[in-house]
């Protein structure tokens, strides 16, 4: 299985923007598909966005338009642009391989420490 490694989390003010990073130590990211979650105490882990190994991106309603998945294959991580950050957006945010397809995507890695992102209103 890929162990995947989150980063870039922390405390921002509502308005303000983050950039987490998701890398697999030893391994290339640029062939896999890779899926940013997120999860609040108390609720299930939810799909934020997804990219497929060919670059066919899926984004959760709630962050369209404000959050953007894309790949540095210089650096082999996936990143998370998120802008315009609002306090639902609070949360532990993990990155895994996915199954991508055009009618779902699913997790099929193990679940890393994930990155925390506080968002100040």
């Amino acid at each position: 299985q890929v162990q995947l490694v989150e980063s870039g989390g922390g405390l921002v003010q509502a308005g303000g923007s983050l950039r987490l990073s998701c890398a697999a130590p030893g391994r290339t990211l640029t062939i896999t598909a890779i899926g940013w979650y997120r999860q609040v105490p108390g609720k299930q882990r939810e799909l934020v966005a997804a990219i497929s190994s060919g670059g066919r991106t899926n984004y959760a309603d709630s962050v369209k338009g404000r959050f953007t998945i894309s790949r540095d294959n210089a650096e082999n991580t996936v990143t998370l642009q998120m802008n315009s950050l609002k306090p639902e957006d609070m949360a532990v945010y993990y990155c895994n391989a996915v199954t991508f397809t055009f009618t779902q995507i699913t997790a099929r890695g193990s679940w890393g420490q994930g990155t925390q992102v506080i968002v100040s209103s």
